[in-house]
């Protein structure tokens, strides 16, 4: 699923072709896109782009007389720039919103229909879709820390709560935590003042660095291969293969479709974390340390 650095990359490219140019027709090709009924979509086409902004992990669209579009990717979603009046073919292309100078289109991998479209009304339309989770670049130490003690989650489980921090999911959660040297399963309540102030800082420095590369991408060309999975990254996507910081092999944690990396050396003193499936699999021969684990492996 893209996530702010992703979504921050896709505003810097939209702003250089959309911003003050007018939406002369949307094209639906997916009936069960569109999740609003009022205002209806045909009120937009006419009215030219006055403002873009990220709410969580959509794009919103604010067009002439308060009207918006917002669109949420989702896991598959993922937005093209074409040629004025590209068609829709294939069953991925979900709709196109022209401009006199390309087309906006947007596309889903796979069978499941997840992305979606709303035409909201004014700030108050917005607030009903904002899943309210903190800006970590417009508050400070105290007020992240509040955010995330409210509930006794992991700090995995808190960072990708879009209730509660806004904008970061699977695979940038990964990467703040390796930079932070800070366990994916520790609580929230049982941090130190001085894990807090690395996580702070590792959350700020690593959504800003990703920020930085991708926005620079996004002058050039419209980012047309977004992905979760970047050869830079630390950890994420990268099990099995050396952590950069250490040497020591990158793990993870499988659950349903998602998977967290870390660094057990660096990140949970050697110790190897569970994984539910292989774990249920092996009970009490589950490795409980890197050594363990290689044991495991060669035997």
């Amino acid at each position: 699923m893209p996530e702010l650095p992703d979504i921050a990359a896709y505003l810097t490219a939209l702003k250089l072709r959309i911003i003050g140019k007018p939406i002369e027709h949307v094209r639906l090709a997916s009936p069960f896109l569109l999740r609003t009924v009022e205002p209806p979509i045909v009120t937009i086409e006419g009215r030219r782009v006055r403002e873009l902004r990220r709410i969580g992990k959509r794009i919103a669209i604010g067009v002439e007389d308060d009207l918006w579009l917002v669109l949420h990717l989702m896991i598959a979603g993922r937005l093209h720039w074409r040629a004025a009046g590209a068609k829709l073919a294939g069953r991925n292309q979900l709709a196109a919103f022209d401009f006199p100078r390309g087309s906006l289109v947007l596309t889903e991998a796979g069978a499941k229909r997840r992305a979606s479209l709303h035409v909201l009304k004014g700030e108050e339309g917005l607030r009903e879709i904002d899943p309210g989770g903190i800006d970590v670049f417009a508050g400070d130490l105290a007020e992240f820390q509040d955010a995330l003690i409210i509930e006794n989650r992991t700090l995995k489980r808190a960072l990708t709560d879009p209730r509660i921090v806004s904008g970061i999911g699977n695979a940038y959660s990964d990467e703040i935590l390796h930079a932070a040297l800070l366990s994916p399963i520790t609580l929230t309540r049982k941090l130190s003042p001085g894990e807090w102030g690395r996580l702070f800082s590792a959350t700020r420095s690593t959504l800003q660095h990703w920020i930085d590369q991708l926005q620079i991408e996004a002058t050039k060309n419209f980012p047309e291969k977004v992905t979760a999975f970047r050869k830079d990254m630390a950890v994420h996507g990268r099990y099995g293969q050396p952590c950069p910081r250490c040497g020591d092999p990158i793990q993870r944690i499988r659950y349903a479709d998602n998977e967290t990396n870390y660094c057990a050396r660096c990140q949970t003193g050697g110790k190897v974390l569970a994984d539910r499936s292989l774990s249920r699999l092996l009970g009490e021969d589950w490795p409980r340390t890197l050594d363990d684990l290689e044991a495991l492996k060669r035997r």
